[in-house]
């Protein structure tokens, strides 16, 4: 923590602080916001208390409803790595309603984790770890790193990876380092890593940058280890999670002073709930995101009402691929892609998980769209078909003839 933070005004003693975490079916991961929550409250001489977004307990209303009449200031705090949609819709509609629901409590919101030199020095600690492990040296070895993020549909998430890649090159001896994701967009980490193949490196670190160590992460080690199997002339291996190094709490004490004393500023020049960005023109206003992050806490309710297990996600219906590799994104595979997410979030009856996808192997008769479990590929898709492909095949199992390219 920073000496601002250490030296925050006011008094403490009538103040809490909510930890907000996703939530996660893993208990081990839950466990882990809980053990940062413990640390954090060590090291702010706050009381802490932890909360979920989803697939765990409390929820924020809950949390806030147990701290409220014991204090007049919550500041929350936010463990999310990057700013997407629960960091901009979510969190602040959670906010919102408890500053009209409390009127003797002031709630200050925090923002994400972001980037942080804190965080570029872990990176760099936890890539030493692995060439420690391979028996190489960055002072004389070329070795590369590919800074494996989840992935989001949110540009700003997307670049803060690049960002905090470029940041971990900066004043180090890597040969290089790339920024991969393990979905939603591209390149993905298998591109990435056969790509530095032939730059013919000595090494190649596999950093996943997430916090917990679950299915994810697992498969970033996969990944790297069959990299490592196929290119013998190349020593690769992945690194540790972020976890609950101590470091992370100096970045939580950074954003819990910016929060208390109002000088949070966030990234609003290139945020596409407020600025018009190619591809992203209709999510502009950020009335449709306020309305699916009402839906998202209304679906949790309704579970809540009806299940044991209020914070479980059904699986969804259909899942729709869409190819946006080289080809195919040059004959406008990323329009396709968001007005398919738009149609999919305005309908009533869609029950569809729509993501990117590689190459799907039909060049030239793209954008391809495939959707499964139908097995129903559609090709030389545009934008403009989204809305037939989403009211007819995905809302009424009606095929769109015309568009089928091929049936599996």
């Amino acid at each position: 923590m920073t000496a601002e933070a250490r030296d925050a005004p006011s008094s403490l003693d009538d103040e809490a602080v909510l930890l907000v975490g996703h939530g996660s079916r893993r208990e081990k991961s839950n466990e882990q916001v809980r053990d940062l929550a413990v640390s954090l409250e060590g090291r702010l001489g706050v009381p802490v208390v932890p909360a979920f977004l989803e697939l765990a307990e409390p929820s924020i209303p809950e949390a806030i409803a147990g701290v409220a009449p014991s204090v007049s200031q919550l500041t929350v705090v936010q463990l999310s790595l990057f700013a997407a949609s629960h960091v901009k819709n979510d969190v602040p509609l959670a906010v919102q309603q408890a500053r009209s629901e409390y009127d003797g409590l002031t709630v200050h919101n925090g923002s994400h984790l972001g980037v942080h030199p804190a965080i570029v020095d872990l990176l760099d600690d936890r890539a030493a770890t692995v060439e420690a492990d391979l028996g190489i040296d960055r002072a004389a070895d070329d070795v590369a790193v590919v800074l494996a993020a989840r992935g989001s549909s949110d540009p700003d998430a997307n670049g803060d990876a690049q960002k905090l890649a470029r940041l971990l090159y900066e004043g180090r001896a890597f040969d290089r380092v790339e920024t991969a994701f393990v979905g939603v967009t591209e390149p993905d980490v298998e591109t990435a890593l056969h790509g530095l193949a032939k730059h013919r490196p000595d090494a190649v670190v596999v950093l996943p940058y997430m916090l917990g160590d679950g299915v994810l992460t697992q498969r970033v080690r996969d990944w790297a280890a069959d990299f490592d199997a196929e290119y013998p002339y190349v020593d690769a291996a992945a690194g540790d999670p972020l976890g609950t190094d101590s470091r992370l709490l100096d970045v939580l004490g950074d954003r819990w002073q910016a929060a208390r004393t109002d000088s949070v500023q966030m990234s609003c020049d290139t945020c596409k709930y407020k600025v018009e960005l190619d591809g992203y023109e209709e999510d502009v206003g950020g009335a449709r995101a306020m309305l699916r992050a009402l839906n998202h806490q209304a679906a949790h309710a309704d579970r809540e009402d009806v299940d044991d297990e209020p914070h479980a996600h059904d699986a969804p219906a259909t899942h729709v691929a869409v190819c946006t590799n080289q080809t195919c994104a040059a004959d406008g595979a990323p329009a396709v892609l968001e007005r398919l997410r738009q149609e999919a979030r305005d309908s009533d009856e869609c029950d569809a998980r729509i993501t990117r996808s590689s190459c799907l192997g039909r060049c030239g008769e793209g954008p391809m769209v495939a959707v499964y479990p139908d097995g129903v590929w559609y090709g030389d898709v545009a934008a403009d078909d989204a809305e037939r492909i989403v009211s007819s095949h995905l809302d009424r199992d009606r095929i769109v003839s015309d568009l089928v390219d091929q049936t599996l």
